[in-house]
């Protein structure tokens, strides 16, 4: 592998942008020149992961109020955004209601984003039951089930998450789950109810944040407890999901929104900066990383980054984000892939010559976007992968959302007479050396039945 360059690094986390917050009339270019510049990779992860351990402070208190609480907890909470509230639950008649608020056109794109990310998920679903005789007398196999009961959580509050909706839901419907409860910060807007209807939700409740994952995975007066908790959310909602994993399992964390980006000179510096305003457009805490050869690229997307940024309808959300946002140069591709290896974004996007070369050495992503005409935005919406991923590193470690997510499995064995002979030297000669006599006799006792 190459090494990376040296950079100096100036790289801001969790903070929102000083300069533009607290300087509203600051020259737009000093407030360009002061985001989106080098940064250093192991600071950059550490970094992401951190906030996590800060939230959990207040996380545990949350959890807490839930469980001694309940629906009385879950409901004060909830009146801070919405003081309206008089139930937890969505009724029939309000998500029916709400498909006379959202235009046929987008509910008939949703109908056919459902419809594809159908299609790609039920490529991964397993056989129910496979059995396959792998010498005489001894068949082994694998039985899939789908979990009775899971929970999804759908952000909401800064924008409608429609799509998330679909992603988290189309998996556990591909997968056999029989029962899908979904929870949203108040006030869910209509379009989100309609992406829940779409894809089959069973139960919808109003309640956002920390406490919502509390509620799924402790149970309340209203909301039965759940098997499995999946879906994206701030630090805080991420904190309380793992936080409870030991009472209900969870997909991975997944947090604020990330996307990294390997580029090599021949890549269109409008296409990455639009790239990373995408993400830095869902939540301050968003965070984008371009590695490249070409430090002349790193410049000028920092140049057409703020040429886009002067007609965005969310640049102020964008500002913070990319206060902790930017790019690392190194001396080749080689030592950009190793770079990005570490980093693990939940996104990647490869916009190199020889992409199919970076796809093949990359062992660490999210999900990975290949090509100049490939879009994060195709991911996110009609392509048809989940784009329920890992954040902050973990895709080191877990994989994005999918059907498996859903499933449990067992293995299965069949064995007659013949291949109990085969094998039962090597069990009664392992279990006396460990000393479970009971063990060896289950076999003796069998092989010298007439």
């Amino acid at each position: 592998m190459g090494t990376i360059v040296a950079v100096n690094t100036f790289f801001l986390f969790s903070k929102p942008c000083p300069f533009h917050v607290t300087h509203p009339y600051v020259d737009q270019k000093e407030t360009i020149d002061r985001m989106f510049n080098a940064l250093d990779v192991d600071h950059w992860v550490t970094a992401r992961r951190s906030s996590l351990d800060e939230a959990k402070v207040s996380v545990a208190g949350i959890i807490q109020a839930v469980r001694e609480g309940g629906d009385g907890a879950l409901l004060k909470m909830a009146r801070k955004h919405d003081p309206d509230i008089t139930s937890l639950r969505v009724t029939d008649e309000e998500r029916e209601a709400a498909y006379e608020e959202v235009e046929d056109r987008l509910a008939e794109s949703l109908i056919e984003a459902e419809a594809r990310i159908t299609r790609f998920h039920e490529l991964q679903k397993e056989r129910s039951l496979w059995l396959e005789e792998v010498e005489p007398g001894i068949v082994l196999g694998v039985k899939t089930t789908a979990l009775d009961r899971v929970g999804l959580y759908v952000p909401g509050r800064r924008a409608a998450y429609p799509s998330t909706a679909l992603m988290n839901a189309v998996p556990a419907k591909v997968a056999g789950v029989p029962e899908m409860c979904a929870c949203s910060p108040p006030p869910i807007l209509p379009l989100t109810l309609v992406a829940l209807d779409i894809a089959g939700v069973d139960e919808i409740y109003r309640i956002g944040g920390a406490q919502a994952v509390a509620a799924m995975a402790l149970g309340t007066e209203t909301i039965r407890p759940v098997q499995k908790i999946v879906g994206p959310g701030n630090v805080y909602v991420t904190a309380a999901k793992m936080m409870l994993r030991e009472i209900a399992e969870i997909d991975f964390p997944a947090g604020p929104s990330e996307i990294g980006i390997i580029a090599d000179s021949s890549a269109n510096p409008t296409f990455i900066a639009i790239d990373i305003l995408a993400q830095a457009e869902h939540d301050p805490d968003a965070a984008c990383v371009l590695v490249t050869t070409d430090k002349a690229l790193a410049d000028r997307v920092k140049k057409e980054i703020g040429r886009l940024l002067q007609k965005a309808p969310r640049k102020e959300i964008m500002e913070q984000a990319l206060g902790q946002s930017g790019y690392v140069i190194t001396a080749d591709i080689d030592a950009a892939v190793c770079a990005m290896n570490e980093i693990a974004p939940e996104h990647l996007s490869i916009q190199v010559n020889d992409s199919l070369s970076v796809l093949n050495a990359v062992r660490h992503a999210g999900s990975i976007f290949v090509g100049p005409y490939t879009p994060v935005a195709a991911g996110d919406y009609a392509s048809g992968t989940n784009h329920v991923l890992p954040t902050a590193g973990y895709a080191k470690t877990y994989s994005g959302l999918n059907v498996g997510h859903f499933c449990k499995t067992s293995t299965v064995q069949i064995i007659d007479r013949t291949g109990l002979e085969a094998i039962g030297d090597v069990i009664e000669t392992i279990a006396d050396a460990e000393g479970l006599h009971a063990h060896a006799e289950s076999v003796r006792i069998r092989r010298s039945f007439a």
